[in-house]
């Protein structure tokens, strides 16, 4: 009895960590891949079925937006009178909905599908050395005190005879950043759309950023980075390929 609790808690546990990108659910064993095992044993990538998961995004449409703009601007109208303004006065008047706009603007990743981005600019192509875009600027919203995060995205990886549209790496930032994040997670989500989408021999990511909720309050740490990575693949097995890319994005 013991044992068979034993497993399923086991068995919990990695589908936790399947989770990573918000649409994992199942895993499977291919050799020489690695997400975090050593090098040359037998690891594991997303299965065909879940590889096709993450077209299925988008969780909120336009139409959504039509719909919600009047209760969020309400909303911004009681959060006005419980910080003791009045929202009748000519400088608020328009306040609630400006307010609500750029609330949907600031989260519209939640309105796009990585497929729609990557669509016809997957190409077949004999390249086997790394491919680096660096200083993506990245703005996003800290899903914990609702106010900006804003730095810099560096993207490497090792192509597996297929290689991605420059530009569609930033656009990829995009769609991920323009939501309520915590940068650990916008880290790794970029990291395994990437892979997930181009199967390369690894993946490379890493986020320099600044947390207004770290600037504004709190500690008020004016000067304060955050810095974030998560390799995969040959990026966290080869020491070389990793400090080959470090090495190249602060070049």
């Amino acid at each position: 009895m013991e044992r068979s609790k034993q497993k399923q808690m086991n068995q919990n546990e990695n589908e936790t960590d399947a989770a990573i990108n918000g649409h994992f659910d199942g895993r499977a064993k291919v050799p020489g891949w690695s997400a975090g095992g050593a090098a040359g044993t037998p690891s594991t990538v997303p299965s065909s079925s879940v590889m096709e998961s993450w077209r299925e995004e988008r969780t909120r449409s336009l139409e959504d937006n039509e719909m919600s703009l009047p209760s969020i601007a309400a909303a911004y109208t009681t959060i006005l009178r419980g910080l003791g303004e009045d929202p009748q006065r000519q400088g608020l008047l328009k306040t609630p909905w400006r307010a609500a706009t750029a609330m949907q603007f600031f989260t519209k990743g939640y309105q796009e599908k990585i497929i729609d981005v990557l669509n016809d600019a997957i190409f077949d192509e004999d390249h086997d050395e790394m491919v680096i875009v660096k200083d993506i600027d990245m703005f996003s919203m800290c899903e914990h005190h609702l106010v900006p995060i804003f730095g810099r995205v560096h993207i490497g990886y090792l192509p597996n005879k297929r290689v991605l549209g420059l530009s569609k790496l930033a656009r990829i930032v995009e769609i991920y950043s323009r939501r309520l994040q915590v940068q650990e997670r916008l880290t790794k989500q970029i990291a395994v759309a990437i892979t997930e989408a181009l199967q390369p021999a690894g993946v490379g990511v890493v986020i320099e950023a600044t947390h207004m909720c770290m600037v504004m309050r709190g500690v008020q740490k004016m000067n304060s980075k955050t810095v974030t990575s998560t390799m995969l693949g040959v990026f966290r097995e080869d020491p070389k390929t990793r400090d080959e890319f470090l090495s190249l994005i602060r070049s």
